[in-house]
């Protein structure tokens, strides 16, 4: 689905659900702290002789947060931008149902601005979260609980406040209802109300993470929620406790959220100088070509590209010229996801890590990059993008140490320094590649007879990639070609439905798949590797591997800890690319933005954002567009 999407949610773990994807150990600014019922007295005074507690306005990875307890605002902001006007987005694909967390069925874009979480991120930082509903934490040195105390003025869109009870019952609904992950990883944790306003988390495995997760958590009105099923699809839109509620919608088609004038938080130093728009609508689009001529027309205004070629051939023309819609490339700062081709290990073709081998020396990126993305792209080559935890050098040191607590064969692979994947010259020509494919594939069992590749079953090599963009489907294509040569049949499914895509991704219903990996500002990928998770949507790759598992354990418990988080990361990223679990495609490091000039934004960007949600619609440009693009 290509929607516009802002970073600044991701990392911050808006929600429950997204809260593990970027688990972390981190230490806070400590503050005095506030009047507590008398449980909650004795309770921190007992455990004062013991540990350590810290009260503080936010909690932050590393260090401190850059924003003190009494902070006005974002630097990247405008306190005093204009309220009004409308945004309206371009979106690829459909929508079924209003519950953001239901087990089946796909959302519309835009509705996590109908909900308010404990704490929330912001575009400057990577991995800090700041009070919202929760306007402190609270938390002993042993990790074995944490406390949010709720904001007084904090409620919910229907005029009721948030209490303890709400949060109480939002979490257990999660545990309950929610999907299965969630379970696994908030195994042990128990909640209870200690005040009105306080709510105490227990937790069993004295985790600092899972004190980082619970801090994004998402709160719902018990008094709605407890006669609904989390899991299952909402026909109908809820109250929620965020600054948008839905004003309109044709299910499937679009979906119109208007501002709250009565949001509680509206003068939130985390909120302020955000949401400037009157009203934020969603129209869908199946096809890319229909979405892309829509946008030329006036019937959305913003537009996010990631197609090479259409940015170079087609954001052309007299509305460019004249200025009516604007086209920018802006520094992108933020960690890169690696996009890949994943195997579906748990098919039988795609055990054998050599015919993984085979298949991704077959991927001609340098052909694509010179034919198709007019050199913009750069090849993936980790899962650790510009960063520090990246594979490198040979296996040596502390990192072969680790190696060698694991039960695992110290292969050439492992022991040389990481390499790029596999190059080309950029012609077209692999004979070189498809001489070494065939023989590792040869090796795996496989045979040519009648010019297909045969198993030793007697079938033919044959295998389904999925994808829900034709601008993909255009990339594979060549690779389609090169596997042919092989002996190889590669079927593309364009599934532009993204319900079937998001379902046959949630039944393990594929041979390959187009997704991202990594590309979080931390190593902790346990989500995406851990065999704790093969039951969910995040270990796309199905992997099952004690080594694996306990790298990723270990990247979790040693967060706080520099020197030991690199090496075990690096270890994780080295036995990864080791494994060819996946294709690795291309990444950029800018995005590409056009617009209809009817806004105006701040001076200063956010570090890691393209702060989208700090615009505002200007009355005096739009006065000089032509017709509906106003």
């Amino acid at each position: 689905m290509k929607l516009h999407f802002s970073k600044k949610r991701f990392f911050s773990g808006a929600c429950f659900i997204l809260s593990f994807l970027m688990l972390c150990v981190s230490s806070a600014r400590a503050e005095a702290p506030k009047e507590v019922s008398k449980e909650a007295q004795k309770e921190t005074a007992a455990s004062a002789k013991n540990v350590t507690i810290t009260k503080s306005h936010a909690i932050a990875l590393r260090g401190t947060s850059k924003y003190p307890a009494d902070f006005k605002h974002w630097d990247y902001v405008n306190p005093n931008a204009p309220k009004g006007g409308e945004i309206r987005y371009g979106v690829q694909g459909t929508f079924d149902n209003f519950n953001r967390y239901a087990q089946r069925g796909s959302r519309p874009a835009g509705i996590g601005g109908m909900v308010d979480t404990l704490m929330v991120g912001n575009g400057d930082e990577i991995d800090v979260l700041y009070g919202l509903i929760a306007e402190a934490i609270e938390y002993p040195s042993d990790y074995s609980w944490v406390r949010f105390h709720i904001n007084p003025a904090a409620k919910f869109q229907d005029g009721k406040p948030i209490t303890a009870d709400d949060v109480v019952f939002s979490f257990n609904k999660f545990m309950t209802q929610g999907v299965p992950q969630f379970r696994s990883f908030y195994e042990g944790v128990t909640a209870k109300k200690i005040g009105d306003l306080v709510v105490q988390y227990d937790i069993a495995n004295k985790s600092y993470p899972t004190i980082f997760g619970l801090a994004s958590g998402t709160i719902f009105p018990k008094h709605i929620y407890d006669k609904i099923d989390l899991a299952e699809p909402f026909k109908k839109p809820v109250v929620g406790s965020g600054p948008l509620q839905i004003h309109d919608f044709k299910m499937g088609q679009y979906v119109s959220y208007k501002l709250d004038d009565n949001y509680w938080a509206k003068d939130h130093p985390a909120i302020k100088g955000t949401y400037n728009f009157s009203k934020y609508r969603y129209d869908y689009f199946l096809d890319e070509t229909v979405l892309f001529e829509a946008f030329k027309k006036g019937e959305y205004d913003f537009r996010l590209e990631n197609v090479a070629k259409k940015w170079a051939n087609d954001y052309i023309g007299e509305k460019f010229n004249k200025g009516w819609i604007v086209k920018e490339t802006l520094a992108d700062n933020s960690p890169s996801p690696s996009q890949a081709l994943a195997f579906n290990i748990m098919r039988p073709h795609f055990k054998d890590v050599r015919t993984r081998q085979a298949l991704a020396l077959l991927f001609d990126f340098e052909w694509l990059n010179k034919n198709l993305f007019y050199g913009n792209y750069t090849r993936n080559a980790t899962y650790f993008l510009n960063s520090d935890y990246a594979a490198r050098g040979p296996l040596e040191g502390e990192e072969l140490a680790v190696f060698k607590e694991l039960d695992i064969p110290l292969t050439d692979a492992l022991m040389a320094p990481p390499v790029m994947p596999s190059q080309t010259d950029g012609t077209g020509n692999i004979r070189k590649q498809l001489r070494t494919a065939l023989k590792l594939l040869k090796q795996a069992g496989y045979k040519i007879q009648d010019k297909k590749l045969v198993g030793t079953d007697g079938k033919v090599f044959e295998f389904e990639v999925i994808t829900y963009s034709a601008s993909t489907e255009r990339t594979l294509i060549p690779f389609q070609k090169n596997l042919a040569k092989a002996g190889i049949t590669m079927n593309i499914r364009l599934l532009s439905d993204t319900s079937q895509f998001i379902n046959r991704v949630r039944e393990r219903d594929y041979d390959v798949m187009v997704t991202s990996l990594g590309g979080f500002p931390t190593p902790n990928l346990k989500f995406q590797w851990h065999s704790k998770f093969l039951d969910s949507t995040y270990n796309v790759v199905g992997t099952q591997d004690p080594s694996i598992d306990f790298l990723t354990e270990q990247i979790e418990k040693y967060q706080q800890d520099d020197e030991k988080l690199i090496v075990y990361a690096r270890a994780l990223d080295r036995l990864l690319l080791s494994r060819h679990y996946a294709i690795p495609q291309w990444h950029l490091d800018k995005y590409r933005v056009a617009y209809w000039n009817k806004f105006s934004r701040p001076e200063t960007f956010p570090k890691y954002d393209l702060g989208v949600d700090t615009w505002w619609y200007d009355k005096n440009k739009a006065s000089k567009l032509p017709g509906k693009s106003k």
